[in-house]
């Protein structure tokens, strides 16, 4: 079905632009990754979107991958309703937080114990801040090309720069993402380049000993869906403590969407600490960080705590919604990510014939729940180097603007990943194809 008519969207972002700053409320919704603005969607339900023509859509995108159960649930819907008629929140102590907090430390098995916060980006900031409180030190190491949210120190080399101006692998140029930052908030880091151990023994060598934490993604999710070479993370947790550091597991994207106890529990790994979003919500805004008591008793009251305040923290609507979405996910053992497993294993290997019989120069990477597609003559993309130099961006925003014009939709920036939730089903892979394959046809 053709979607390219799309005049009250236009009309829309049009009249937005007059109180929103480029019509949106964050850069990736606007004209800076759709042409010539964006699809402006009114509601969703199960796997499908609408746009304010009428327009219908499978949605690929689900929300970044926050609509682990797609929209609408009805599961989520009946408890967002019970709930809202007794109140939404409190700011005060409620039965809600220990019920999600409780379901949430049967999945997570690293999780003794556990704090909410209101965004990912929130509990990055707390991790760190928690980690540098447990070691005594300020410095900590992260990676290029990965995103932790929006605080002021992780905002380093997380967009993508001409390969030429990168810089050598073991002292990688440094790329403020953000104007109003001080240089000095930069002293502390220390950036590397990620699935690369001799570069990180070599940079560990240097500045171990003055590290509070290293901090990765499972999976490089900030620039499409880059894979861990295998046994790298667990060598990344051993290096980070024997320099005395914490390892902190950042699973902001990957957390309940890879198994119930997220990236960690699908790559055997235990972190010092760990971040949590998106997946964990269903659709509302909510972080979360886990680890040992040993650290987050860090946060009791005392004169040498480590601050931690929030009028929204553990938000009794948001509480509810968990404790529901998690019990969707751990019911039947976890049989809904066999689900989620078969149709995105099911869309790859779907997208990767159609590459190969129309002789389009792609590949698509990852598996079962999220995965990403790049134009590219490379066998893989391997970390942000690669995908700075070997990624054909422009093409797939391309690529992406043409299925939306066929009914699919899904960001067209090439550093985002096309998500599986509960909703997704075998037949919207074979509505899939089909587009898939008319667009290769007109850019063959």
């Amino acid at each position: 079905m053709k979607t390219n008519k799309r005049e009250r969207s236009r009309e829309w972002y049009e009249r937005a632009q007059h109180s929103l700053i480029e019509g949106v409320n964050s850069p990736s919704r606007g004209a800076a990754v759709y042409s010539p603005g964006p699809v402006v969607l009114e509601r969703g339900r199960g796997s499908h979107v609408w746009d304010l023509d009428g327009n219908e859509y499978i949605d690929f995108m689900m929300s970044f991958g926050a609509l682990i159960q797609g929209h609408a649930h009805p599961k989520i819907v009946e408890v967002v309703s019970q709930t809202m008629a007794g109140g939404s929140h409190f700011a005060a102590a409620t039965p809600a937080e220990a019920e999600a907090g409780e379901r949430f430390q049967r999945m997570v098995p690293s999780a003794e114990a556990v704090r909410f916060t209101n965004s990912g980006s929130e509990a990055t900031m707390l991790a760190l801040r928690l980690a540098r409180a447990h070691t005594g030190r300020t410095k900590f190491l992260k990676f290029e090309g990965h995103y932790h949210g929006w605080y002021d120190p992780y905002c380093l080399n997380g967009h993508n720069h001409p390969a030429e101006e990168l810089g050598p692998r073991e002292n990688p140029t440094r790329f403020p993402d953000s104007e109003g930052i001080p240089a000095s908030v930069f002293d502390d880091v220390v950036l590397a380049p990620w699935n690369d151990l001799d570069a990180l023994e070599n940079i560990l060598r240097r500045h171990g000993r003055e590290l509070a934490a290293v901090i990765t993604e499972p999976i490089m999710a900030n620039m499409g869906c880059i894979l861990p070479h295998d046994g790298y993370l667990q060598k990344v947790c051993n290096l980070a403590h024997e320099y005395g550091a914490l390892f902190i597991l950042d699973e902001v994207v990957t957390g309940f969407r890879y198994a119930p106890g997220g990236c960690q529990q699908h790559y055997g790994l235990k972190p010092d600490l760990s971040t949590f979003g998106k997946a964990l919500g269903a659709g509302f805004p909510v972080g979360a960080v886990a680890g040992p008591r040993a650290i987050l008793n860090r946060m009791r009251w005392g004169s040498n705590m480590v601050l931690h305040y929030g009028t929204f923290n553990g938000h009794r609507l948001t509480m509810r919604v968990i404790a529901a979405n998690l019990d969707l996910l751990a019911a039947n053992d976890g049989g809904v990510y066999k689900h989620i497993y078969a149709v995105g294993d099911a869309a790859i290997a779907g997208l990767r014939d159609v590459f190969r019989r129309r002789k389009i120069g792609a590949i698509v990477q990852g598996f079962g729940p999220m995965f990403q597609i790049y134009f590219t003559g490379r066998d893989a993309i391997h970390d942000y180097r690669d995908y700075c130099q070997y990624a054909d961006t422009a093409k797939y925003s391309r690529f992406i603007h043409g299925l939306l014009d066929r009914g699919i939709y899904m960001t067209p920036s090439n550093g985002l990943h096309w998500i599986i939730s509960t909703a997704h089903t075998i037949q919207d892979v074979g509505t899939l194809l089909p587009a898939v394959d008319e667009v290769c046809a007109e850019m063959a």
